[in-house]
């Protein structure tokens, strides 16, 4: 590449050694690539090989087996089709605990991102020299899942939704501080110095220089997390969490016989990520394009 770019001497280079340059490297990138892809399948195949050997069955062998359960589901639910009005009645109180889980976990960890990703913002960070810590804080709350803080809580705190909460509370926190920083960045300095200048402290410039700026795009990915974090409350259920997803797993524990609570309970679920998707969407758009009739 040295050769390509010195071209402030007294020969500098012809289109010709340009192209062939840029067709070495194009080359050498190539042979990486390929390189790299190799690796990755070779480390594939070994590691797949690895857990057949260690699993009690056989991959392949299982496949064909893949659907039983899900069609013993299905034709148990289809076959009390009529219990299922009873059965959403049954769980709607364990769906409104799973929503609620979501909600004020959201909540919690869109108002702590929201600080953390103001002082992790260069240009807009109080403290500039913390802005290093800040990050790596809202890494480390990001890379932990929750399932795992979820087990850890219920083994202090005990079963229930506060561990849930807790556990989405602190994983949201560190992925909407990463998105909401993005957006600071974005965010024009001018009502921010003009603010400094007539002597405003760090709190008002952010609330009236910033804020106001962002705080579509705040919203926007907060209700997108909402949505991320009512399956994350329903998966939580499985490991004594509360909510909707311990009654699916108390029914697919049962087995046969409760197959319909089980089909009633996916239904449930699946039909309010359907209507949250759907209304946050059109919130979202709202939000970050405006409605037609207000242009």
């Amino acid at each position: 590449m040295a050769d390509i770019t010195q071209s402030t001497g007294a020969n500098p280079p012809s289109v010709g050694q340009v192209q062939q340059g840029y067709m070495a490297q194009l080359r050498q990138r190539q042979l990486y690539s390929g390189v790299t892809l190799l690796v990755f399948v070779l480390v594939m195949v070994s590691g797949f090989n690895l857990a057949a050997d260690r699993n009690g069955g056989s991959f392949w062998g299982g496949l064909k087996n893949f659907f039983d359960y899900p069609s013993e589901v299905v034709g148990e639910a289809a076959e009390k089709a009529a219990e299922l009005p009873a059965h959403f009645k049954t769980f709607f109180p364990a769906l409104v605990e799973t929503i609620n889980i979501a909600g004020v976990s959201t909540l919690i960890g869109a108002l702590l991102a929201i600080m953390l990703s103001l002082l992790s913002t260069r240009g807009l960070a109080r403290w500039p020299r913390m802005i290093f810590f800040f990050r790596r804080v809202m890494d480390i709350m990001r890379a932990i899942p929750e399932i795992v803080i979820a087990l850890i809580l219920i083994f202090v705190l005990g079963g229930g939704p506060v561990p849930a909460m807790i556990a989405i509370a602190f994983h949201t926190t560190g992925a909407l501080g990463k998105l909401f920083s993005e957006v600071n960045e974005n965010a024009d300095l001018k009502p921010v110095d003009g603010l400094s200048s007539v002597g405003a402290n760090w709190t008002q410039r952010m609330m009236l220089g910033v804020v106001p700026q962002v705080a579509p795009n705040w919203l926007s990915y907060a209700l997108l997390r909402f949505e991320i974090n009512i399956r994350a409350s329903a998966i939580l259920g499985f490991v004594g969490a509360g909510g909707l997803g311990y009654e699916l797993k108390n029914a697919i524990s049962w087995g046969q016989g409760k197959f319909d609570e089980a089909g009633a309970i996916f239904l449930l679920l699946f039909l309010t990520i359907v209507v949250v998707d759907q209304v946050s969407s059109h919130f979202r758009n709202k939000l970050t394009h405006g409605s037609a009739g207000g242009h």
